[in-house]
């Protein structure tokens, strides 16, 4: 019986020990795949589109500090501030990041209202040509889409403006 208990034991210790020697590569390969830093964030509204119909709107250019942990390379969560005043959380799926938030008071209607607007950055690493997405890149592109309620100032079209978005990960 002590015998039986010993080999137990070293097998319990062995386990131990190995998770030991795994768990920091696990860490280490977390924080690679995580995005943090500064970022200046630029939303192009040379670019943009109303209801799918360009339309020029004002682009903005804001900082943001991401602070993000992965439990898997395409699976992550974080927090993102921006310096125009604004937190929100930041998550990562099937290799596209996202901001989502919403936007009291977007949209002004004709009789002195206004509406609120829901905001969803999408964005992913991308090559120096763009044309590639790469992951351990310091340059990220995708949208920033921002829909108004459906109904509100009495239109029954939701406003929905799309813009390029470009994030790039301060030295």
């Amino acid at each position: 019986m002590l015998r039986s208990g010993t080999l137990i034991s070293v097998a319990v210790l062995t386990a131990a020990t190995m998770a030991g020697a795994v768990n920091p590569a696990t860490a280490h390969a977390s924080d690679n795949w995580a995005l943090n830093g500064t970022f200046t964030a630029t939303s192009n509204g040379e670019w943009a589109t109303n209801n799918d119909v360009f339309h020029n709107e004002k682009s903005v250019r804001s900082i943001w500090t991401i602070s993000s942990t992965c439990s898997y390379p395409t699976e992550c969560i974080g927090t993102v501030s921006s310096d125009a005043g604004w937190t929100a959380p930041i998550f990562q799926t099937g290799g596209d990041w996202r901001v989502k938030r919403t936007l009291p008071d977007w949209m002004p209607c004709d009789d002195g209202t206004t509406a609120p607007g829901y905001q969803v950055y999408r964005f992913h690493g991308a090559s120096p040509g763009g044309d590639q997405t790469d992951p351990s890149s310091t340059t990220l592109v995708g949208q920033d889409e921002t829909t108004g309620v459906p109904g509100a100032c009495g239109h029954s079209l939701a406003l929905f403006i799309n813009m390029p978005f470009k994030l790039v990960k301060q030295t």
